[in-house]
């Protein structure tokens, strides 16, 4: 199941982003964008977690360190039948850790068991955990695997692991998931010392042929920015991953007839375009016309009272076939 996902990405795994992700994949993970306690306890929990049935599968990411928060979120998470809920221990923002979530967690592996035991003592879904392979100084092979043990304890059976450490200061969010240099063996050793754990490796996976040899030495593979700028890449992955080779690949062109039935739906209840086009500005990427097509969007999907013939406009310019 957890062979290829989706990452977690603020301000575009929304459940648009993720509806257009299912025309292209109906294998692969999706993951929610990070939402904390806070938000879902005091906020418009409707609005933070409804989604539409066909993005099953479909985590909630959960940002908090609150046990008994996060046990009341984890129970709101299965509620609305989300199938897993994932702990955040890998965002660095200042707004994160001020929060004390994130990244920082990595330093208080038996807060991040206590939320996990309380989250398991609460729901019969599975609790996992996204992690960074070091934080600061913090950055040996010892104290990684005195992380995951104590997660692994606590009864968190699959581990995302971000083959980058996270420097919780003087580098921007962007900048920590490009400057450390990735270390994929330490995330291959990780799965030969905990062979019982499923291990999802993720950071800088950018095309199928890497991710082919990463499954030869980790369970799952997890793709983040790649996926949400060329999405159409997630057109292979239910033949290529999951031996769905009976499933005809759909045309990025068939892909937008679909996603556009959506926006329509989404248009009459109020949705204004511009939040659903922009997750399809990189679908035509590498196609002749891209570029026009991308323009046209930018220039027209925010316009008050745009529809979706802004959409059938910008598709004019890319070729068929």
């Amino acid at each position: 199941m957890h062979r290829v996902s989706v990452a977690p990405m603020l301000d575009c795994t929304d459940k648009h982003c993720r509806y257009l992700h299912r025309l292209l994949t109906r294998d692969a993970v999706l993951y929610s964008e990070m939402v904390t306690t806070q938000a879902l306890i005091h906020g418009d929990s409707q609005r933070f977690l409804s989604f539409n049935p066909v993005e099953h599968p479909i985590v909630l990411q959960l940002g908090g360190s609150n046990a008994q928060e996060m046990a009341h979120c984890a129970r709101m998470a299965k509620d609305f039948c989300y199938d897993e809920v994932n702990i955040n221990v890998g965002c660095p923002s200042d707004r994160v850790q001020s929060g004390q979530f994130g990244a920082c967690l990595m330093a208080k592996p038996d807060l991040v068991a206590a939320c996990i035991s309380e989250i398991r003592s609460a729901v019969d879904i599975p609790v996992t955990v996204k992690t960074r392979i070091g934080i600061d100084a913090l950055d040996s092979y010892s104290f990684l695997t005195d992380f995951v043990s104590a997660v692994a304890d606590a009864g968190c059976g699959r581990l995302i692991v971000h083959a980058r450490k996270a420097w919780l200061s003087g580098l921007s969010p962007k900048e920590n998931r490009e400057i450390p240099p990735l270390d994929y063996s330490r995330v291959y050793r990780l799965k030969q010392d905990f062979p019982h754990l499923h291990i999802t490796i993720n950071g800088g996976i950018t095309d199928w042929q890497s991710a082919e040899r990463h499954l030869t030495q980790v369970d799952g593979v997890m793709l983040g920015r790649e996926a949400y700028s060329n999405p159409y890449c997630l057109a292979e992955v239910d033949a290529r991953f999951y031996g769905e080779q009976a499933r005809s690949q759909p045309s990025r062109h068939h892909v937008l007839e679909g996603y556009i039935t959506y926006m329509e739906t989404q248009l009459a209840a109020g949705v204004p375009l511009g939040r659903m086009a922009r997750h399809a500005l990189g679908l035509f990427q590498s196609v002749p016309g891209a570029r026009a097509w991308r323009r046209h969007l930018s220039e027209n999907m925010w316009k008050p009272g745009a529809t979706t013939s802004v959409i059938e406009a910008a598709a004019q310019h890319v070729q068929r076939g």
